[in-house]
């Protein structure tokens, strides 16, 4: 095939890239505004977590959160309780909401109607009203230790690959194919959101922001498929260095929770790529603002959660709660590293 044919093949990446960086804006950099953490990833990002109904979906039975707020004794590495509006009374109590924690989450698939959920986090931010993703337990852990007003932004797609779409632009460009529509969908939500913040978040008028990090929960898509899981590694070196060259910031911590549900005997390909992250040796750019969870120990057996769907954790409480919680903890980990700051 002669050069010029395949020339335009060889450009489309590099094209659509381009065309995305031509569109960025200015981010903001402002220590002393709104602490902006964006959260992204696949169905289990989207929230599977059920509040009320446990196995068997009988309301307040095992696996569900009003079960680990009942039995919090059972559970003393988190306290659940504190989650309630009326500790004293578990079994009837409302639940909590936060209003220096903030919630943005456009919900539905790129192309088609999508409902804007937002407010003040609470644990309804999932697939359903009644359920919820990492945001929850991350916007705990965040909002306790951060003095500043904390926002989450969540871009979250069930089904979806990083081999494909969220392809990043450096590895279309370094391996072929093209940039995935949900990596430019990620940047879209997020530009949108703190374009017009105040107008989001009236009580940010005035208020300027910072970017302060990223966190990922993805892989089922591509761990299910050989040729993905082994392009993963250097997938997710490239979006983590695209996001970064996005947002204007070479050191953006990245806080990564591994595909850890369902685990089989030895790891899988996708979660020695996602460890591989943490490898200061063969990335030592990643060194002081990348941190990885195993998740493995968040696995709960179908027999002690509400279904046996284990690509979403069994739609178990505690695995997407404490998913969020570690994920949060390791973000702030690297923040305390990087300034010292609460």
């Amino acid at each position: 095939m002669k050069f010029s044919r395949i020339l335009p093949f060889l450009l489309a990446p590099l094209l659509a890239w381009a065309a995305l960086a031509g569109e960025a804006k200015t981010w903001d950099d402002d220590a002393d505004g709104v602490q902006v953490f964006i959260l992204a990833g696949q169905s289990n990002m989207v929230g599977h977590g059920k509040v009320e109904d446990g196995h068997g979906d009988v309301p307040g039975a095992i696996g569900s959160l009003r079960y680990l707020a009942v039995n919090d004794a059972d559970h003393p590495e988190v306290d659940y309780r504190r989650l309630l509006v009326d500790p004293a009374s578990p079994a009837t109590s409302g639940w909590k909401t936060r209003g220096d924690v903030k919630v943005w989450w456009r919900d539905g698939e790129l192309g088609a109607p999508r409902t804007l959920k937002k407010g003040d986090l609470h644990n309804g931010y999932g697939q359903s009203p009644a359920w919820y993703g990492p945001e929850y337990g991350f916007g705990w852990a965040v909002g306790e230790a951060i003095e500043a007003p904390v926002l989450i932004i969540k871009a979250a797609w069930g089904g979806k690959s990083l081999n494909v779409d969220f392809r990043p632009p450096s590895a279309a460009a370094a391996r072929g194919g093209v940039v995935g529509p949900y990596f430019t969908g990620l940047v879209d939500d997020v530009r949108d959101c703190l374009a017009n913040l105040a107008g989001e978040f009236p009580e940010f008028a005035g208020k300027g922001y910072r970017i302060a990090g990223f966190g990922w929960h993805q892989g089922w898509n591509d761990r299910v498929d050989a040729k993905a899981a082994a392009a993963y590694e250097l997938n997710l070196v490239d979006f983590i260095h695209d996001i970064r060259a996005e947002f204007g910031n070479p050191g953006l911590p990245f806080s990564i929770t591994t595909t850890g549900m369902a685990p089989p005997p030895e790891f899988t390909a996708v979660e020695l790529a996602q460890r591989a992250m943490a490898d200061a040796a063969n990335y030592p750019d990643f060194r002081d603002n990348v941190r990885v969870t195993d998740t493995r120990p968040f696995w709960r057996e179908a027999s002690a959660s509400p279904s046996n769907f284990g690509f979403h954790w069994n739609h178990n409480a505690e695995s997407q709660y404490l998913n969020g919680s570690a994920m949060g903890a390791k973000m702030l980990e690297m923040r305390l590293a990087r300034s010292g700051s609460r």
